[in-house]
């Protein structure tokens, strides 16, 4: 597995299969957008068949705070420790910030204490009608 944090070589047919389950889930076209938009990012390349197998996303202001809004593998990739690779990766590139935040579902969150992350609580707003981008 080859990870890499720039976009360099990416294209959008290297982004198929991912928002699994979502409603309405963004175009491969849409992904590329997000990610060349994140100010962090962390992809997971299978180098034999060339396709981006996971990624993760950070939002940052540089100085105090960033916000890792999207981590997601392939279903045919997970259990593969994937995930706990790009968090890893993330966090490192995130060291110097003093708050790094993140919002997920109570059934992931023993995945990231695992990572030294910990419980919070928050808020959260969901426009489901733009869930697939603009």
């Amino acid at each position: 597995m080859l990870y890499k944090s720039s976009l360099e070589g990416i294209s959008e047919k290297m982004l198929t299969g991912f928002f699994v389950g979502w409603p309405n889930p963004p175009a491969p076209a849409t992904h590329l957008k997000l990610l060349k938009n994140s100010s962090h990012i962390v992809l997971a390349i299978d180098e034999k068949t060339e396709q981006v197998v996971g990624f993760i996303t950070a939002i940052s202001d540089g100085v105090l705070s960033a916000y890792i809004p999207l981590l997601e593998v392939l279903p045919d990739y997970q259990k593969r420790e994937i995930g706990k690779q790009l968090v890893s990766q993330m966090l490192k590139q995130l060291e110097d910030i003093y708050m790094v935040d993140l919002m997920c579902d109570k059934d992931l969150q023993p995945f990231y204490e695992k990572l030294g992350m910990i419980k919070s609580t928050g808020m959260i707003v969901r426009n489901y009608n733009m869930q697939s981008g603009k």
